[in-house]
């Protein structure tokens, strides 16, 4: 894969292979880290940090910084996925990333601008919550979550690999 500044390093194409396989979920620096130490890598973390940064600037990833000082996370993103456009809701106790990539934003769009002036930035935009799965195991009575039928059919259910 061809790269802008005209290289790529092992250390690099461990990294993109890493959030290739882990696109459903964000991960840290220090995941990658842990990752790239395993495989008999010997990676600078500066580096490490240098080229995530380098790969959401080419929006190949998508950053996401949490408020109250916590770590910032990445994910890699598929080409034609437009990540930029819609927000994002991330499971809480499987870290799971799902994409609300469907009809219900456009709604959300028009009713921000139409009734608060508003025009919605998705960027790095994450709604926290339960997914389906988890919701469902928490659920004392076993009743399954509520699901959302007519949008977001394309999001994947696999568990984390």
């Amino acid at each position: 894969m061809a790269r802008s500044d005209g290289y790529n390093t092992k250390t690099r194409q461990l990294i993109l292979d890493y959030l290739i396989r882990n696109r459903q979920h964000a991960v840290s620096a220090s995941n990658i880290l842990e990752h790239l130490e395993a495989e008999g890598a010997s990676p600078n973390p500066t580096t490490v940090y240098r080229y995530l940064d380098k790969l959401a600037g080419e929006q190949r990833v998508m950053k996401y910084v949490a408020d109250k000082g916590e770590k910032a996370v990445f994910q890699y993103v598929d080409e034609g996925r437009h990540c930029r456009e819609h927000l994002h809701l991330k499971c809480v106790r499987c870290g799971r990333i799902y994409h609300l990539d469907c009809h219900f934003m456009d709604e959300v769009r028009a009713h921000l601008m139409a009734e608060h002036g508003f025009t919605l930035q998705c960027e790095g935009s994450v709604l926290y919550g339960l997914c389906r799965s988890c919701a469902a195991n928490e659920t004392e009575d076993g009743q399954a979550a509520q699901t959302c039928k007519n949008c977001c059919a394309d999001v994947d259910t696999d568990k984390k690999q």
